[in-house]
């Protein structure tokens, strides 16, 4: 090993430890190939090798043991301090030089486990280098020290450490096969998937859109973020439904108070079809007992029939602030709170017990061949593949005016009174950011300057805080020439 590499000690999650000999071998050809996909991802060059139910990495950084530790299947991570041969006097010496600063004045403990034929017991080096760190330490706390020293001697080889980093645990991802996830972008669903993942199933998403490009980008964060940091050796996939039509035609003939059911039937068909594309075992959805109208138990059983495939909803038994706290723990949890709610539809009273006949007959009036229609035109991303750029231009400009859209013009005064659209209401943009407290998150915001690209950064604020917002594609002079289009009169004062 160089000077400047690192050895990190891996330990198993327990699960891989109690299978049988051929499916455990399989399970372990599954992580190795993920660890190589997380260090080639995070840019670290390392080197694999078994040895006695651990793994260990020769990593060209320390900072591979963050990385490591979000590869499912794994228990803990350690980076190794000193290596010496397996000779008591040799361990205790190494220790406590290694230790002595790091214990002054504190409490600690010394914790070894020894696989292997020893003329020393774990015991002797516990006593032994806990004798020689006392005058050091304000003393021995065996449990919950301020410091725990770590030996663990493997055959002929001793390892001493003191850090230990708790890993993701679970299955290695991809040895249960592959499943398609239902994401909004919110806690729930993003959650959910994270914990079928930890269950061993490669996830491709489903994303039914129904708040256009801005909406979109939101969920694409929340994407990228669980296929970037927990989705080694897999290539996860977003497939992007635009769920307009589907909605406009459930509007349209489903009476107001199934909106929310058939809404989700709808979802979970879409769901069903890409993954019957995909070859997918199962459909993941972040559905939690009584947290809404739509996730009633009633209401669930009411929408299962809509499923091709099993159903798995892994939060049924958790409440918000248990689902919130993981969301934070996993990373999507900041990105999920600017996320805005677009599955509530139904104004007044939604059912919440509904049966699955009525809820049958309310869905069969809806002609279907619009899902398939919005299936079949669906946007796939490769989720690992998008660079930086693809999160943020194509999500920023527009060149329509949405019905109810809040237009603001973020010229200078003399520009806004020679010419401006009907409507909108002049503002500079450190005013727009100024105020975004105050602003109404349930309307959509169309900005514009001369050119577009000064409200572009604008915009990607507005989005990154929760708001519906763009940039005008083409500025004043695109928007002109959308002016005449629409009657309206462009005339310079």
């Amino acid at each position: 090993m160089n000077a400047s590499d690192s050895l990190i000690l891996i330990r198993l999650a327990a699960e891989l430890t109690i299978k049988s000999r051929r499916t455990r071998s399989s399970f372990m050809r599954q992580l190795r190939t993920n660890l190589r996909d997380a260090l080639d991802s995070a840019g670290i060059a390392g080197q694999l090798e078994s040895k006695w139910g651990r793994l260990f990495v020769h990593a060209s950084s320390e900072l591979a043991v963050p990385t490591i530790a979000r590869v499912f299947g794994i228990s803990s991570v350690s980076a190794i301090e000193a290596t010496v041969p397996a000779e008591l006097g040799t361990i205790v010496r190494t220790g406590a030089q290694l230790f002595e600063e790091r214990v002054r004045g504190r409490w600690f403990a010394v914790r070894a486990r020894r696989v292997g034929t020893h003329a020393f017991s774990s015991k002797d080096i516990e006593v032994q280098l806990g004798a020689a760190l006392l005058p050091y330490g304000a003393g021995v706390r065996l449990d919950e020290p301020e410091v725990a020293v770590h030996i663990e001697v493997r055959d002929e080889t001793a390892y001493l450490f003191s850090g230990r980093v708790a890993g993701a645990g679970g299955l290695p991802l991809a040895v249960e096969g592959r499943a398609v996830a239902l994401l909004s972008g919110g806690y729930d669903s993003a959650v959910a998937a994270w914990l079928m993942l930890k269950r061993g199933l490669a996830l491709d998403y489903v994303f039914c859109n129904l708040g256009g490009d801005a909406y979109e980008r939101a969920v694409v964060q929340v994407a990228k973020l669980l296929a970037d940091a927990w989705s080694y050796g897999t290539a996860p996939r977003l497939h992007v439904v635009d769920f307009d039509v589907p909605v406009r035609a459930m509007k349209e003939h489903v009476r107001e108070s199934y909106w929310q059911v058939v809404l989700k039937r709808l979802m979970v068909r879409a769901a069903s079809r890409v993954g019957a594309q995909l070859g997918a075992l199962a459909i993941v959805t972040g559905e939690a007992i009584g947290q809404v109208s739509s996730q009633t138990a009633a209401n669930l059983r009411a929408i299962e029939p809509a499923a091709d495939l099993p159903l798995f909803r892994p939060l049924l038994g958790f409440d918000k602030e248990e689902i919130i706290t993981r969301a934070r723990e996993i990373g999507t949890g900041a990105l999920s709170e600017q996320v805005k709610e677009y599955c509530a539809l139904t104004p007044g009273h939604p059912v919440t017990a509904a049966t699955v006949e009525r809820v049958d007959a309310e869905e069969a009036r809806i002609d279907l061949t619009v899902l398939d229609e919005a299936i079949a035109t669906r946007k796939v991303l490769d989720l690992r593949a998008l660079a930086p750029t693809d999160l943020v231009g194509p999500y920023l400009f527009i060149d329509v005016i949405p019905e109810g859209a809040v237009v603001l013009d973020c010229r200078p005064p003399e520009q806004y009174r020679a010419w401006h659209l009907r409507g909108a209401t002049r503002a500079d943009e450190w005013q727009v950011l100024r105020d975004l407290r105050s602003m109404d998150r349930d309307r959509t915001y169309v900005l514009y300057c001369a050119y577009g690209i000064q409200t572009a950064h604008v915009a990607e604020r507005m989005q990154r805080a929760g708001f519906e917002a763009y940039s005008f594609r083409g500025g004043v002079r695109g928007l002109m020439e959308y002016a005449r289009a629409h009657g309206q009169s462009v005339v310079l004062r």
